[in-house]
Parts: structure tokens; C-alpha cells; sequence
């Protein structure tokens, strides 16, 4: 029965994979290009009235859920759209959904399909920091920091104990700065304000330049604070 089990599992994740390829081949390329011409996007999203508007949350549950396209264009695009208030509204809401997708599916196939996407000495780690009695707290501040895999974060922790919707309420709250502060950009490109434009990308460069060299700085200090709190409840 085990044995019949994990075959299941193993070909369940096949077909997921194959349709998460075929997004990320297909579609991906398409969608990227799209959206990193702000007008032309603009154009075509608006041109579907007020369907536009799912067609949008739609690319966001997409980019949680293949996890290929880059987040940060969706992002100012919206607010390029949308301006900075719905922009934020509306990718919170495919962001909520498409981590519910995400973590879900991970719930569903389980260890076969995350182990396609992170290795396993990565996916253990991870793990170990999401299963702590802060989790939580590890949680927030892994999905705050720029710089670091969210998407894929978003599989492994499928893979733990952490209750569907705590992930998704703790991770969502983490991303609002982010997001909003995306948004504000595009919204301030359609205004043609350069020079908040200037100043906000060099904030947000600066803090993913960062995050990016810093991540296993600050993955370790989390371990750290995770461990010392566990033993400070003990």
C-alpha cells in the first residue's frame, strides 16, 4: 500500500511538473514580455473593461503558482494600471489564492514535487526553519526580505505542519511593503515622476542587492533566533 502510494504520488507530481513546464515555457515568455512593456499592458488589460481586472489577479496567481515569472514586474505593472491602492489590493488577492494553489499542491503530490524544485539539503533546511515553535516568526521575515526564493518557500512549506491558512495570513502580511512599494513605482512611471522613480528603484535595488548577497547571512541568523527562542521557552 506505501509502496502504491508513493508511485502515485511520483506520477502525480510528473503531471504537475509537466503542466508547470509547459506554463513556464509557454506562457512565461509571453506574459514577462508583456508586462515589461507598461504601456502595451496596459493597453491589453483595459482593452477587457472590467474583466481585466481577474484577467490581471489571474497573471498574479500564475506567478505564484509556476513561480517563473518575475514578481516585481507584475507588480509594477499593476501599479502602472491601477494605480498604487488597487494595484496592492488586486495582487494581494492572486497572491492569496495562488499561495493557496501553490501550497496546496505541495499538500497534494507532496515531497516528489518540491524535491524537483529545491535540493535536498535546501529543503531540509528550510523545512527544519518553518517547523520551529517560532514558525511563525521565521515565516514572516522569510517572505519580508527581498532577495529570497518566496515562491518556491511557498512549496516547502506544503511540506511541514503549518496550518494552510496561518502560512498564507503570515505570508501575505510579509509581502504588503513589497508590493505596495512596487506598485507605487509603476504608478509614479504612468505619472511620469522620474524622480521618486529614481529614488524608490534605488531603495529597492539596494534592498534585493542585499538580500540577495546576504541571504544565507540571514537565513542563518533566523536559525539562530529561531533556536534561541525555543530554548528560552523551554
Amino acid at each position: 500500500m506505501h509502496n502504491r502510494r508513493k508511485v502515485m504520488q511520483i506520477c502525480l507530481a510528473c503531471v504537475v511538473l509537466a503542466v508547470l513546464s509547459y506554463g513556464s515555457i509557454e506562457l512565461v515568455p509571453k506574459i514577462t514580455e508583456l508586462a515589461s512593456d507598461l504601456e502595451r499592458f496596459r493597453r491589453v488589460i483595459l482593452s477587457y473593461g472590467h474583466l481585466g481586472v481577474l484577467i490581471f489577479i489571474g497573471i498574479q496567481i500564475l506567478q505564484i503558482v509556476v513561480a517563473a515569472i518575475p514578481g516585481e514586474v507584475i507588480q509594477i505593472a499593476g501599479g502602472y494600471i491601477y494605480g498604487t491602492e488597487l494595484a496592492t489590493l488586486y495582487l494581494l488577492t492572486g497572491m492569496i489564492i495562488g499561495t493557496f494553489g501553490a501550497f496546496g499542491l505541495s499538500r497534494l503530490v507532496g515531497y516528489p514535487l518540491v524535491r524537483l524544485m529545491v535540493s535536498a539539503d535546501k529543503l531540509i533546511y528550510f523545512r527544519s526553519l518553518m517547523t520551529s515553535s517560532k514558525a511563525n516568526l521565521v515565516l514572516f521575515f522569510l517572505f519580508l526580505v527581498p532577495g529570497l526564493p518566496k515562491d518556491v518557500l511557498t512549496y516547502v512549506g506544503g511540506l511541514t505542519p503549518v496550518k494552510p491558512l496561518s502560512f498564507v495570513l503570515v505570508t501575505t502580511i510579509a509581502r504588503i511593503p513589497g508590493v505596495f512599494l512596487s506598485a507605487y513605482l509603476g504608478e509614479n512611471l504612468l505619472e511620469r515622476d522620474y524622480t521618486t522613480v529614481i529614488v524608490i528603484s534605488v531603495i529597492a535595488v539596494a534592498l534585493f542587492v542585499f538580500g540577495l548577497i546576504k541571504r544565507e547571512l540571514i537565513l542563518n541568523l533566523l536559525q539562530r533566533i529561531s533556536h534561541a527562542l525555543q530554548k528560552h521557552k523551554k
